[in-house]
């Protein structure tokens, strides 16, 4: 279990986050069109795994529109922005936004990706949320960086995380 904080308040996740060099598991998320995206998908190109409790908050809109600044001009890298929002809530805060190009995906059908990647916080106001967390693969699918933020408060380590995906391009 990770141990993490919610507004200065310990927290707890269900579990770790994948290590680095073990090829990540296979999930199916639902997007905004209520069409069923697979991980499995975007293999052959550099995956940024997004993932925070809710689009409703300044923090994880924050990651979303950073992450989407920062990979616009990098070749092969694609965002997928996960959380537990119900789909059309997520693709109508993107298109408020006019960020087309975004890729925002629910755990609304089935809980298979929070079993298969430890992201659900427990013993919080907001347990069966996801945690913010961040987890880097190559075009091979193997984890290369993990952050799980310590506070859900706080934004990721956006320069770790972009020299993680540079170091994958070079």
């Amino acid at each position: 279990m990770a141990n993490i904080t919610f507004g200065g308040n310990p927290a707890l996740t269900v579990g770790d986050l994948p290590a680095a060099g073990i090829k990540a598991q296979d999930f199916k998320l639902t997007s905004g069109d209520l069409s069923e995206i697979s991980l499995s998908d975007f293999i052959g190109e550099t995956i940024v795994l997004n993932i925070f409790p809710s689009i409703g908050t300044g923090v994880c809109q924050n990651s979303v529109r950073k992450f989407n600044e920062l990979v616009t001009s990098l070749n092969n890298v694609t965002v997928l922005n996960i959380s537990r929002d119900m789909p059309f809530s997520l693709q109508q805060w993107c298109g408020a936004e006019g960020l087309e190009n975004v890729l925002v995906l629910s755990e609304l059908r089935d809980d298979d990706f929070s079993k298969k990647y430890h992201v659900r916080m427990i013993d919080t106001k907001f347990a069966s949320l996801f945690s913010r967390c961040i987890i880097i693969l190559n075009p091979k699918g193997i984890v290369v960086y993990t952050e799980q933020v310590s506070e859900i408060g706080n934004e990721p380590d956006y320069g770790a995380a972009l020299k993680a995906i540079k170091q994958i391009q070079i």
